[in-house]
């Protein structure tokens, strides 16, 4: 049998506790704290009057919120867009996409929707974020050279010598930086839409963003110049002009593609 503690033993074990942090009694028996309750706790179902006897019930958890899944909403809103006009008015309020935030406005598209050619992008820069419009900084400006080298404007009224340019991004993300795989997954029901509702002939593809989310892949010096298909009509991957303007020798391939591109729109 164990024997009764001194007074020192037992100054000894309050101080150690004091020590540890616990200086207030607050029961005579102890307590496990890691044992599992045999029942939750129950609250009352409605204020008590007097006299009368409470009767009690197990509350109901509260729901947890579910998680909001932006690509679903993202889904949902294009879907319901019937006309370019209602495609932009959702976008505009889509709120689930952080580079909203930090964007001056919205940037949805330039050009003739009749065109026969539509041209995805990547994302705004500076320039396009400031004035509303894609590729009217430097790279757009090549582009425009671009086209017209093939007989094609993006201010042409007639549908066969004219296109029409977006992005899929569209708002800017910050400092210029590429978009994250998450903010091209929330942002592509919206760019599917936006192909279904304008439906071109031929989609062009400039660059590693459109490709990656256009065809799932990147790596756009093996892509470029290759066509391929996108939601059922012909796709031409093919060098970013700002990507030309950082790498002009790449200029011999862009031309090459330009005339793949001419080629398809005369019928060879």
């Amino acid at each position: 049998m164990g024997r009764d503690l001194t007074q020192a033993e037992i100054r000894a074990l309050l101080e150690w506790q004091a020590e540890l942090g616990a200086d207030e009694a607050i029961g005579e028996t102890p307590l496990n704290r890691y044992e599992l309750p045999e029942e939750a706790p129950r609250v009352l179902d409605k204020p008590v009057a007097r006299g009368e006897r409470p009767t009690d019930s197990l509350a109901p958890a509260p729901a947890q919120a579910e998680a909001t899944d932006p690509v679903a909403v993202a889904r949902a809103a294009a879907e319901r867009a019937q006309s370019l006009e209602e495609l932009r008015a959702a976008m505009e309020a889509f709120d689930l996409c952080e580079l909203k935030r930090g964007a001056r406005q919205l940037v949805f598209a330039d050009g003739n929707p009749e065109a026969r050619v539509m041209i995805v992008g990547e994302a705004p820069g500076r320039d396009e974020d400031r004035i509303g419009r894609p590729f009217v900084g430097r790279a757009g400006q090549l582009l425009d050279r671009m086209l017209a080298a093939i007989g094609l404007s993006r201010n042409a009224p007639d549908p066969a010598h004219a296109v029409y340019i977006t992005n899929v991004l569209p708002w800017r993300p910050p400092q210029n930086r590429d978009p994250t795989p998450q903010e091209i997954a929330m942002m592509l029901p919206f760019l599917k839409r936006h192909i279904e509702l304008v439906d071109p002939e031929v989609l062009v593809l400039m660059g590693n963003i459109a490709t990656q989310a256009l065809l799932g892949r990147r790596g756009i010096t093996r892509l470029r110049g290759q066509w391929t298909e996108v939601m059922g009509r012909p796709a031409l991957p093919m060098f970013h002009p700002a990507y030309l303007l950082r790498n002009p020798h790449a200029k011999r391939e862009a031309w090459a593609d330009l005339l793949e591109l001419q080629a398809k729109l005369n019928g060879k």
